[in-house]
């Protein structure tokens, strides 16, 4: 990850099959990209979604899955050497003195570029708020969806609440550094890997991990600061954990998110684009892939990949506007192999 103030070229909202073939056509342009995404890992929706499902129309590959596909293109893309920037969310946007374009993530990192290009698919993954009263007052300070830095949580009283693998990875990376953790799951059985679920019992064998049988209905504290998790347990009972820590894991929805509030014209969520360079109706703004639409729209990984191409095209114009750039087939051109690292 860069540090807090990168600039670039061109800033990638969404790290998913489009946003990554992205990063190949802007490479193609000589343009360098940062790519943000609220996921911990490339591939969107394809890999957090369905990494197993198969896929039957990429073009000359007759099928692979999901998790294939991002693997694929992240092969493709390397000689460009991407900086990712994963578990961030893009939270506003904004211009600098220069006419940039500024972005800031939600925990604070701003990245500035001529261009922006939005690939946020359907929008963003956003965790599944459990029904907890007052649960809002206790977020950002002792209730996280996310583990954005690990150390962040050494020698915390920590509940996690789910049964799925986000739940049980972190019970099994966190319970090594944590004062005490509780895994708090509705079911015996997990959604989660089976090695995942073994390494956990043997943490929760050698006592460095509970296990309840319960979900959390209530949390006793003050002024953001947690004390203890009121549970329900599955035999009727109630009980409370102390703890000073929740990380509730039920889930991800779709979002738009903060990108709704980025002054863009917007039909129905979704952002029109033209149809040659699939620019928004903001001068250096370029949306592609799901995010966007216009007459004839398909939503398909092919569709954004020719989006993609024809927004590389157009953001070189942005970057170098005194720059023209030849138009060139990988095929023939030796200076496209240099840059692709096959000469």
């Amino acid at each position: 990850m860069a540090a807090t103030g990168a600039s670039t070229d061109v800033i990638i909202i969404g790290a998913g099959p489009v946003g990554l073939f992205a990063v190949f056509q802007l490479g193609l342009a000589r343009l360098k990209a940062h790519a943000v995404d609220i996921l911990d890992r490339p591939g969107g929706q394809c890999a957090e979604l369905y990494p197993e499902k198969p896929i039957y129309d990429i073009p000359g590959l007759p099928v692979c899955t999901g998790q294939e596909l991002t693997d694929r293109l992240l092969e493709q893309i390397r000689p460009f050497e991407p900086v990712f920037h994963f578990g961030e969310m893009a939270a506003a946007l904004g211009k600098t003195k220069q006419g940039q374009w500024q972005l800031t993530t939600d925990t604070g990192i701003t990245i500035t570029a001529p261009v922006l290009v939005i690939a946020a698919g359907g929008g963003s993954f956003v965790p599944k708020r459990p029904p907890i009263p007052g649960i809002e007052a206790y977020e950002g300070r002792s209730v996280f969806y996310a583990v954005r830095r690990i150390e962040e949580f050494r020698g915390r009283h920590i509940v996690i609440a789910g049964g799925g693998d986000s739940a049980l990875d972190w019970t099994v990376n966190l319970a090594p550094i944590a004062s005490s953790l509780t895994l708090l799951h509705r079911r015996p059985e997990f959604r989660a890997a089976p090695d995942t679920v073994r390494k956990m019992r043997e943490l929760e064998s050698q006592g460095l991990v509970r296990f309840e049988l319960g979900q959390p209905v209530g949390l006793k504290g003050a002024n953001g600061t947690l004390e203890a998790v009121a549970i329900k347990r599955m035999d009727g009972s109630a009980g409370e954990i102390a703890a000073d820590t929740l990380l509730p894991f039920f889930g991800l929805t779709m979002k738009l998110g903060p990108i709704a509030h980025f002054g863009l014209n917007l039909n129905e969520n979704l952002i029109p684009v033209d149809t040659e360079k699939f620019e928004t109706g903001t001068e250096g703004i370029f949306a592609i892939g799901d995010i966007n639409t216009y007459p004839g729209k398909l939503k398909l990984i092919l569709s954004g990949f020719h989006e993609a191409a024809l927004m590389a095209q157009a953001a070189h114009r942005y970057v170098h506007p005194d720059k023209p750039l030849r138009f060139q087939y990988t095929t023939s051109s030796s200076e496209l192999q240099r840059l692709l690292k096959v000469a």
